[in-house]
């Protein structure tokens, strides 16, 4: 069977720098940090005080109030980014294409703040205190059965979970649907929203955060020689995936193709990384695209500004890339997002395309001092207009478990 093409019809965004996505590409491309002190708990007592939260954000003016009231927040933001790309890809929805038009988005954490005051209530009040509404609230493929509900999709629903490789899994399966005959159009990305007193604990407690706590704003360093930490960041990017006759058939505006889809395990650690599994995502992806190395110009990489990762990830790419390497622009949008989690991939991909798209590449903030040891071009602290052909997105996540996506631009 001859694989079929796939290309990105529409886009959306919620985020720490924005909401939609005209005001988080403007922000991403400005360079503007979204991370800042905790407001939604009094962070006085944890080591790292900081996220990258997303501000001004009221569900009320984008669902049904009764819905959205026994939503967790990332079902809310899912669904937000979701209605965002599902209008911009302009895709009427009839009895004749329902069947073949699905859902794929993803959650690495879920729901864990409305389980999270479900226990409160339940400690406070008992069974009788726990709504009927608290399962369908929290599980993770809520995202996905909300939005074909909404849409009437009725085609492949399915909901992903690999920690931080959930958003770009995601991603990658829906066009592989696509690629074989199960759908003619998906949308897929990961959305999170894990700011709350049990997941910082937790992540501090790992000592996986950064503790920049004075100045939130530079905090994310990635590739940074004082680099200590991610910030944790909230937020959902959601991309429609289609069937390019499909799509040319219609008329629709095209972003770029998604060419290649890469996986592996690392086999190694439940959390450490290793140059190995990467490698292999890569490389699986360019194989799956069909392209070299040498035709790859720019990489949206995981870039998490933790110290053993971001070095993990360079002589990985270097490994993979060769003599290449050094010609590549590589940047971590995460320096000003701060790290999605199983929303990651989602946000990143929707960048990536858009890098395509506008042929720029955005910056990667907060390079003060490039670790040595950490040798390619991070395109630091400006945005950068560059020819884009082809580009790569990274993800990795706990338990060893990698994705790359390999876009390519609409001609």
């Amino acid at each position: 069977m001859t694989k079929r093409k796939v290309v990105v019809t529409g886009l959306g965004l919620v985020t720490p720098v924005g909401i939609g996505v005209q005001e988080s590409w403007k922000n991403i491309i400005s360079g503007v940090s979204g991370i800042s002190t905790i407001t939604k708990f009094d962070p006085t007592n944890f080591p790292s005080k900081i996220a990258g939260e997303v501000k001004n954000f009221d569900p009320l003016l984008y669902l049904n109030s009764k819905d959205a009231r026994r939503m967790d927040t990332f079902i809310q933001f899912g669904l937000v980014a979701g209605i965002e790309a599902f209008k911009d890809s302009g895709i009427v929805v009839t009895e004749e294409n329902e069947n073949k038009i699905g859902v794929s988005i993803g959650s690495g954490i879920g729901g864990i703040n409305l389980i999270e005051s479900t226990s409160d209530l339940f400690d406070s009040g008992g069974p009788r205190k726990v709504s009927p509404f608290f399962i369908p609230g929290t599980i993770i493929n809520m995202i996905s059965g909300n939005l074909s509900i909404i849409f009437g999709l009725k085609g492949p629903n399915v909901a992903i979970v690999t920690a931080c490789t959930t958003g770009t899994h995601s991603i990658g399966d829906a066009a592989r649907m696509i690629e074989y005959g199960d759908a003619d159009a998906m949308v897929a990305g990961g959305s999170e929203a894990a700011i709350t007193e049990l997941s910082v604990a937790g992540f501090s407690a790992a000592k996986a955060l950064s503790s920049r706590n004075e100045d939130p704003s530079t905090a994310s360093r990635p590739w940074d020689v004082d680099r200590d930490g991610f910030v944790i960041g909230e937020g959902a990017g959601v991309m429609v995936l289609e069937e390019y006759e499909h799509a040319k058939k219609r008329g629709a505006k095209i972003y770029c193709e998604l060419s290649g889809y890469g996986m592996s395990a690392d086999a190694y650690h439940i959390t450490a990384p290793s140059i190995d599994g990467p490698k292999r995502s890569m490389l699986n992806a360019l194989k799956n695209a069909g392209i070299n190395a040498d035709q790859i110009q720019y990489i949206n990489a995981h870039g998490t500004s933790t110290p053993l990762g971001d070095l993990n990830e360079t002589n990985a790419i270097k490994e993979t890339f060769g003599d290449s390497a050094a010609k590549l622009v590589v940047n971590s949008t995460k320096s000003m997002t701060g790290h999605l989690l199983g929303g990651a991939g989602g946000i990143e991909s929707v960048f990536t395309a858009l890098a395509i798209h506008e042929q720029i590449s955005p910056p990667t903030i907060n390079i003060f001092n490039k670790d040595p040891e950490c040798d390619l071009d991070f395109c630091a602290n400006e945005a950068r207009e560059i020819k884009i052909e082809a580009a790569l997105k990274n993800n990795f996540g706990f338990g060893g478990t990698n994705g790359s996506l390999v876009f390519k631009k609409y001609s």
